[in-house]
């Protein structure tokens, strides 16, 4: 006799063979279990239609047309996915509620013999965890902070400390974002910012791998990098650890950002777009001369001066109200690989201290 579909609210250390979202794409777009792959029994279309049979006709017929769209979707899942799979085949299967969606594709890969097993709850248990876990395990670590004005190279000094073995909480990488109104990641381009649930989907699996015992490496971002926002405990814990601030002369920082920031010395344009969201601030004056400077590809020094106008000024601001811990001042006479390394020398003595 076929197994039944267990069901579980606790499924967090537990190994499954997948982790199957069945609800529709753009459910599973905005959060989902990081991890999981997505097996919509009805996808976007097919999920308003029958929401609108429910309510316009009756509860009868928006089941009738909801269990026929369900079994030809579920049909093509098992030709194209499960077919592959061997009998020690053995998935957690989840949707909104935990409701109809899962126990359709649950109940039909039992039958073929599976041992499956039901998120009770569904997406909602699952977010309901993350909103907890958020509010007490950021507490439970001891951060140190890497701070330096724009263009110190903290995002390529915390890779070398992950590289290097220390533990790193990129949080710009989590949110595809450098957080400043150039920031827009462009190599990923293509990739939106996550939701801001997401987010705090992928924020929550990082810090699960994190060992109470070392330190945790963290650029000095304020509450919002893009359009996501810290999750509270996080920032209140950041806000109250050691600081490390790198000190790097402005020519060097230029040179970096020309080199980093290519993509906006290639496409002028695009870049001229960004700068205009500074009106408001600083008046058409100082937007026109900026222009010039790019259209006259004189960026050198554009990025000396909009750092020295614009951005110095802000992140002194924001790290001097946000990070008052004693501070400790690390500095540079350049960014080049060999001064790079021996910075990071100095933090894994740190790292290695604690």
């Amino acid at each position: 006799m076929p197994p039944s579909p267990k069901h579980t609210n606790n499924p967090w250390g537990k190994v499954y063979s997948e982790i199957i979202d069945v609800r529709s794409p753009n459910e599973f777009s905005l959060d989902c279990i990081p991890g999981a792959i997505n097996l919509p029994v009805l996808d976007d279309a097919e999920r308003a239609e029958v929401g609108t049979i429910y309510k316009q006709v009756s509860a009868f017929k928006a089941r009738k047309v909801g269990a026929a769209l369900v079994a030809k979707n579920i049909s093509q899942h098992l030709t194209q996915h499960f077919i592959t799979k061997d009998k020690d085949y053995s998935p957690l299967v989840y949707c909104w509620r935990g409701g109809q969606r899962s126990a359709s594709m649950a109940s039909v890969l039992s039958q073929i013999g599976w041992k499956v097993t039901i998120l009770e709850g569904g997406y909602k248990t699952y977010r309901t965890y993350v909103r907890e876990k958020l509010e007490e395990l950021p507490q439970k670590f001891t951060y140190h902070v890497i701070s330096g004005l724009t263009g110190s190279a903290k995002t390529n000094i915390l890779r070398q400390l992950s590289q290097r073995g220390a533990q790193v909480l990129d949080l710009e990488d989590l949110a595809n974002h450098r957080g400043s109104l150039l920031g827009e990641v462009w190599v990923n381009k293509s990739l939106p910012q996550p939701s801001q649930k997401y987010f705090e989907s992928l924020l929550l699996q990082e810090l699960q791998n994190f060992n109470p015992a070392h330190i945790v490496w963290v650029e000095s971002e304020s509450n919002k990098i893009g359009k996501v926002y810290l999750p509270s405990s996080l920032w209140q814990q950041m806000k109250q650890s050691n600081c490390i601030e790198i000190q790097v002369p402005i020519q060097a920082r230029v040179q970096f950002i020309i080199q980093e920031y290519s993509h906006f010395t290639n496409h002028p344009d695009i870049l001229k777009t960004k700068i205009a969201g500074l009106k408001s601030r600083y008046g058409s004056k100082k937007i026109n001369e900026w222009n010039q400077l790019i259209e006259s590809g004189n960026f050198p020094t554009f990025v000396d001066n909009i750092l020295q106008s614009h951005y110095d000024p802000a992140y002194l601001k924001s790290t001097q109200t946000n990070y008052i811990q004693g501070e400790q001042s690390l500095a540079m006479p350049d960014l080049s690989a060999k001064s790079v390394e021996n910075l990071v020398d100095t933090l894994m003595q740190i790292n290695s201290n604690m």
